[in-house]
Order: structure tokens, then C-alpha cells, then sequence
């Protein structure tokens, strides 16, 4: 079981941790709101993804970088972080958006 893509995965969100951190962009400036916020867009997008499986719009690509671990029918481990990581980095973009206008 190879697990790259998830190392890069978890690599990617540690880079938006440190520019939180840095910048004071979401968690680091408001820790509870951003948990908020967080929580549900991951609910938000994982209930998107399982419509599209239900749908028969999505479906889970094969390749041997993934752990082989879903979480549901065609929805692998990895997809909870690549959706964490879009949120964070939406989040990470606003907070600095806001801040620059701020300026």
C-alpha cells in the first residue's frame, strides 16, 4: 500500500498551517469560527461527493499512490483531505483578501 498521495495531501496542509500561522489568516486569528467553517465545508463537499456517487456522476480513480481506504462506496480516505486542503486554502485566500483590503 503506497501512500503518496496522501503524504502530499498532508504535506500541502502543513504548508497552510505555517501560512496561517505566518499571516494570522484563519485559525490563528479566529480559532473557534474557522473550526466552524472548516467543519462545515468538509460536510458540505463529502455530502456533494456522495450525491455524485449516488448519481453515478463520480467515481473513485484508480491508481496505486492511494492507500486503497474508502470511507463510503467510490469515495476514497484521500478525499477528506484534498477537501480539507481546498477549504483551508479558501479560508487561507480569504483571510489574506480581508486583510489586504483592511490596509
Amino acid at each position: 500500500m503506497i501512500v503518496l498521495y496522501l503524504l502530499a495531501l498532508l504535506i500541502a496542509l502543513a504548508g497552510m498551517v505555517v501560512l496561517d500561522r505566518r499571516f494570522r489568516l484563519f485559525f490563528w486569528n479566529d480559532a473557534r469560527r474557522a473550526a466552524i467553517v472548516l467543519v462545515a465545508g468538509l460536510v458540505f463537499f463529502l455530502a456533494w461527493d456522495l450525491a455524485g456517487v449516488g448519481g453515478g456522476i463520480f467515481f473513485r480513480g484508480e491508481t496505486s499512490f492511494m492507500t486503497g481506504v474508502q470511507i463510503a462506496p467510490e469515495v476514497p480516505l484521500e478525499e477528506v483531505f484534498f477537501l480539507a486542503l481546498l477549504c483551508y486554502l479558501t479560508m487561507n485566500i480569504y483571510g489574506a483578501l480581508a486583510r489586504g483590503r483592511t490596509r
